[in-house]
């Protein structure tokens, strides 16, 4: 997500400054803890916009300690990025704080808006790993809200999975599953899946940006969640793969064994709709995922 924030403002002429434990090459990169104000405390100072999407990666095992260093690392970033604007002299107009879709209770029903959708975390027979997430989502935005900025509004992206053809990225490894002829039904495949094309994530950042009335959580996601049986479908179908061999939960339980992540990522319905958005008049390049994803499949092959 950052690197196609970053690399969308830069195009369109923006001054852009990376915050990074480590040193980048394609814009200017200010090196930081994550934990502990420093030097790059001054970036903060006299920045039109902060964006803050740290947090440690929530594709692994959710061992103690990877639980540790995932709700940590978002946590404290998110202190320290408060501390930073509190004692800025010109601080940042907003602060758009990354948060996660998966804020919201597993349902088929109806889908979660910001105004009534239903929070996580009471589902009967939900397995612990879900319920670890939501405590994550919710610890994360109390953070933010327990920053005292009164100068800068605070917006929560309860953001879905962000689609692009970058090479590692959501879309690039459920490609590659269908390429292999693996990309089919997941489970019963009724559970939703909430997504968003690249362009409308860009589309709805600069959006937010630029409407000052808008504080509080916003859900940036496509219209249109589908349950996984239809989306692995139009995935399918958009790259021409006449099939797809499903997974049964007991091989997406094995299979996320042997490469250390959860079965949440896939298994959790995540029926999310971006009601504030779209109450606002925002309107989506991509709000369907069968046009997304030939979009998607295209770019992704003159990418080669």
């Amino acid at each position: 997500m950052g690197h196609i924030l970053a690399r969308a403002f830069a195009r369109d002429g923006h001054e852009v400054v990376i915050l990074s434990r480590k040193a980048g090459k394609q814009w200017r990169t200010v090196l930081w803890d994550a934990e502990k104000l420093g030097a790059w405390a001054s970036e903060i100072d006299n920045a039109d916009v902060v964006i803050n999407l740290a947090g440690r990666n929530v594709n692994c095992r959710y061992t103690p300690e990877n639980r540790r260093e995932i709700k940590e690392s978002r946590i404290r970033s998110t202190r320290v990025i408060g501390q930073a604007i509190a004692q800025a002299k010109r601080p940042p107009r907003v602060w758009l704080q990354a948060s996660t879709a998966t804020i919201y209770a597993h349902r088929y029903d109806t889908p979660n808006d910001e105004a009534t959708g239903i929070l996580g975390g009471s589902e009967p027979n939900a397995p612990d790993t879900w319920q670890f997430s939501i405590d994550v989502a919710t610890s994360w935005e109390k953070a933010l809200d327990e920053s005292p900025v009164p100068n800068t509004r605070k917006v929560k992206l309860r953001s879905a999975v962000t689609m692009s053809p970058d090479p590692e990225g959501v879309f690039d490894v459920l490609l590659g599953l269908v390429r292999r002829g693996l990309g089919g039904t997941c489970g019963n495949g009724r559970q939703f899946v909430s997504w968003v094309h690249e362009v409308d994530f860009v589309r709805s950042i600069y959006w937010l940006i630029e409407h000052d009335q808008v504080d509080g959580p916003v859900n940036i996601c496509a219209p249109n969640p589908l349950p996984n049986a239809q989306f692995m479908r139009a995935l399918r179908e958009a790259w021409g793969m006449p099939f797809g061999l499903p997974a049964a939960n007991w091989m997406l339980e094995l299979g996320a064994v042997f490469m250390k992540t959860e079965t949440e990522l896939v298994l959790k319905s995540r029926r999310v709709v971006p009601g504030r958005l779209l109450n606002a008049g925002f309107k989506f390049e991509f709000p369907t995922w069968p046009e997304a994803a030939q979009d998607l499949c295209k770019r992704w092959r003159s990418q080669g």
